[in-house]
């Protein structure tokens, strides 16, 4: 294929070569066709497009379309529909501009259209969420169907977390798993590090990634995106998924807040886990082991099988023993769930 891209380019670039060479050498010569000049405009196109042509034409195509290929139908859609709209606008703008004298009659007109009409395209992207909001209900709903293959960018830290394995498994996790690789390269710092903590984190990232690799349940692709200068990777995540309109998996409260500020949709983890958690009432009776003293005078902590902190008030003489409690009320925090209740002996 890059052999036959290579003969395509050397063939285009050595007519255009040809051409360049026949118009230079009549506007200096006067002698139309003048053969050496052609003969050299030939070779040089021929040698310019056999190894320089398809860094000019077929790469960047193909890098295009591979962008292209990862927009959301819905933000397509939207973007045609911006530069439709833009194209519209333009021409009402140009129609008193075509009586312009000379060339401006023209050249005016046409600057205007291709600039409104680029602004309408990049419009109607960015702004693909609320061109769907005002269509109508019967368009709208296509749009849904079209956007069920959800893209879903991956953050470090639920690759580390591990649990997104067994959500795989589950099958609750609906889309396709998208990694940039600016997030691979943040991994493989941590899988680095100098510190054993960190890098068995590191690895383990790895270790669940070729997990979901090998199960077949969840695609999982690798976005060609390296880092940019000067910009945290969590911002970069963030402004990645507005541009292909995907979510974010993560566990990280502080991406989850920047990415709801900005209008990104986030699939939190823990939050998922703490909504799955068994629901206890004020005036339920428990049975709990008291494993340590609390923070304040007389209190004593244990924990529900999911982890869950249950603090008991006046339960520090029921230290390393199984106490029976009653719930007196539940208090949500942005770190989970903490229940406080006290002995039923009392």
């Amino acid at each position: 294929m890059d052999i036959l891209a290579r003969a395509i380019n050397a063939g285009a670039f050595a007519i255009a070569g040809w051409q360049i060479a026949r118009v230079t050498s009549d506007l200096v010569s006067g002698h139309q066709g003048f053969m050496p000049w052609s003969l050299v405009g030939i070779l040089v196109g021929l040698l310019f497009g056999a190894t320089l042509g398809p860094y000019i034409t077929v790469r960047p195509i193909a890098k295009g379309f591979a962008r292209l290929t990862r927009v959301p139908i819905s933000t397509l859609v939207a973007s045609i529909l911006g530069l439709l709209v833009g194209l519209v606008i333009a021409v009402l703008i140009s129609i008193p501009l075509f009586t312009l004298q000379g060339w401006l009659g023209w050249g005016v007109p046409i600057i205007v259209m291709l600039t409104v009409a680029l602004f309408g395209l990049w419009l109607g992207a960015q702004k693909a969420r609320e061109v769907w909001r005002v269509l109508p209900h019967g368009i709208n709903s296509i749009s849904s169907d079209s956007s069920s293959d959800s893209k879903i960018l991956v953050d470090t830290s639920a690759i580390i977390d591990g649990r997104i394995a067994d959500l795989n498994n589950t099958g609750f996790i609906q889309g396709t798993l998208l990694v940039p690789r600016f997030i691979l390269d943040e991994l493989r710092h941590i899988a680095d590090s100098n510190d054993s903590i960190r890098r068995v984190r590191g690895r383990r990232g790895f270790e669940v990634l070729s997990k979901l690799r090998h199960d077949r349940g969840l695609p999982i692709e690798v976005l060609d995106v390296d880092a940019l200068n000067g910009v945290e990777v969590d911002g970069q995540l963030v402004k990645l998924a507005m541009s292909m309109n995907a979510s974010i998996l993560t566990t990280d409260f502080n991406l989850n807040r920047v990415a709801d500020l900005q209008g990104v949709k986030v699939l939190n983890i823990n939050e998922l886990a703490n909504a799955l958690k068994p629901v206890v009432l004020p005036g339920e009776d428990l049975t709990i082991n008291v494993v340590q003293e609390g923070k304040e005078a007389g209190q004593g902590v244990g924990y529900l099988d999911d982890g869950t902190m249950l603090v008991v008030e006046g339960g520090k003489r029921y230290v390393n023993t199984l106490c029976d409690i009653t719930v007196t009320r539940v208090l949500q925090t942005s770190a989970g769930r903490i229940i406080f209740a006290q002995p039923r002996s009392v």
